[in-house]
């Protein structure tokens, strides 16, 4: 069992745009092994490969006790109305803001053997999609908050015994 560290809010990889899986190899199989690893942690309901270094698009989810992964995710649909909702990031250990997030989502993707894989849902999982998505994208739910919260929670940043 290899549980990755969480790179925290500063790290250039996580403002990175994560590049496409284009073979499935066994760099990748490790990764995912590592991805799936690092999310079964209690408190954790995704983790994107960024967040533990690696500049690709994978990431892993713990909803309910459904632990998965999914490569290549591509957010296709998000509905309903945006709503605030409670969130925090492994990234940004210590920090709770409610963030604008749709109440469901569904994302594409592949396995490892290349077969599509489709995530779709409410709640929980429709937030951790956005939300692993916006990683890859190099995005951090600080990007998402309004300018008052976002001062705010920078402030918080500054002030936190890990930064």
């Amino acid at each position: 069992m290899t549980v990755r560290p969480i790179r925290l809010f500063g790290d250039p990889v996580l403002k990175s745009q994560s590049a496409p899986i284009d073979d499935i190899d066994d760099g990748v199989r490790a990764l995912v092994r590592d991805l799936l690893d690092s999310v079964e942690l209690p408190g954790r309901a995704g983790v994107a490969a960024p967040q533990i270094g690696v500049g690709l698009r994978a990431f892993s989810y713990n909803i309910d006790g459904d632990i998965g992964y999914i490569l290549n995710p591509v957010l296709v649909e998000v509905s309903g109305e945006p709503e605030p909702v409670g969130e925090g990031c492994l990234s940004v250990p210590g920090l709770w803001h409610d963030v604008m997030r749709y109440p469901h989502a569904k994302a594409v993707g592949i396995d490892l053997d290349g077969n599509e894989v489709v995530l779709e849902g409410d709640g929980l999982l429709a937030q951790a999609l956005q939300h692993e998505t916006d990683h890859l994208d190099g995005l951090l739910y600080l990007d998402r908050l309004d300018r008052e919260q976002r001062r705010v929670a920078l402030r918080e940043v500054r002030e936190s015994d890990w930064f």
